[in-house]
């Protein structure tokens, strides 16, 4: 009996280390798959939880599966689309109001990357317009200035910089549309 409990032990050792290493190799890559479908970050995270899970109690059958890779990321994509099927995941996008419950005062980290790269194209196109375009736009929107206080500012009529700010808003606009076609 002693001999089976050894060979039961190593068999364990081997499977955790295994079980290790495609959550360190895999880990990471299959939390962004599972974004791609279910767009909240924390449920991302229990599908791949659920594809572990899955690809623990399969060790035993591992010989049989002819790549692995394509294999785990089947069944990330299945639960995945299992999820949003469930009707716990339809209640909630069919009621937004819930939302407002559920709101975090911070930024989940993919909504911050998000919005830095929106702020970072913002900046790029805002720097991108003609002088006379963007001072007004870098006084109205960064600086918070009122009209009033930046005619003053730049020493010209009120009806002046409202007509820059609105030709600067439809340039900026049509800057940002082009950069988003371009994928920049």
């Amino acid at each position: 009996m002693g001999n089976l409990e050894r060979s039961e032990d190593i068999f364990l050792d081997d499977r955790n280390a295994w079980f290790e290493d495609i959550m360190d190799a895999f880990g990471e890559n299959l939390t962004k798959l599972a974004y791609t479908y279910v767009k909240d970050w924390k449920i991302a995270e229990d599908v791949v939880q659920d594809v572990f899970i899955i690809c623990y109690k399969q060790y035993e059958n591992l010989e049989s599966i002819t790549s692995f890779k394509s294999w785990i990321y089947r069944i990330t994509i299945n639960r995945s689309k299992d999820v949003l099927k469930s009707s716990s995941i339809r209640r909630m996008i069919m009621n937004p109001n819930l939302f407002h419950f559920f709101r975090a005062k911070d930024l989940s980290p993919e909504m911050a990357v998000v919005k830095r790269s929106e702020e970072e194209l913002l900046s790029v196109c805002v720097l991108a317009l003609p002088l006379k375009y963007r001072e007004v736009i870098s006084l109205y929107y960064y600086e918070d200035l009122q009209i009033e206080e930046i005619s003053k500012i730049l020493k010209m009529n009120k009806n002046t910089i409202k007509t820059r700010l609105n030709r600067a808003r439809g340039k900026l606009k049509k800057l940002m549309e082009r950069c988003d076609m371009d994928g920049v």
